[in-house]
């Protein structure tokens, strides 16, 4: 699934460049959405974040596009890759400026682990 965000003057660190918050912030939030979206009537957790990596710093007035990508389903956890491109300051689409790797755990409301309910058209 894909999803973009819209770089503000808001968004930015003390140098002008991106801060990493924000973008652990919005990476946590398409993740979530994507997962719901994929197994709905599920109760997702975060429980990690994995191999976090900035390869390149991202300025105000950048559109970037985050690339969601399922990469792993388990009993009670799903796992996604998460890369992130520029869409206008980029000399190539395809550079990549940060991925990393999100799992969530799916919860009863004890906050218990529980099999994830997966969809019939899977």
């Amino acid at each position: 699934m894909e999803h973009y965000k819209l770089i503000l003057p808001e968004h930015l660190n003390h140098d002008g460049f991106l801060f990493g918050g924000n973008m652990l912030k919005w990476i946590d939030e398409f993740a979530y959405i994507t997962a719901n979206h994929d197994f709905p009537g599920n109760r997702f957790v975060t429980i990690a974040l994995d191999n976090v990596t900035f390869h390149h710093p991202v300025a105000s007035g950048e559109i970037i596009r985050f690339e969601v990508t399922r990469s792993r389903v388990g009993r009670t956890s799903v796992q996604y890759q998460v890369r992130v491109f520029g869409t206008r300051r980029q000399a190539s689409p395809e550079t990549i400026l940060f991925e990393t790797h999100i799992t969530f755990v799916n919860v009863d409301s004890d906050g218990k682990k529980q099999p994830i309910l997966v969809p019939l058209a899977m």
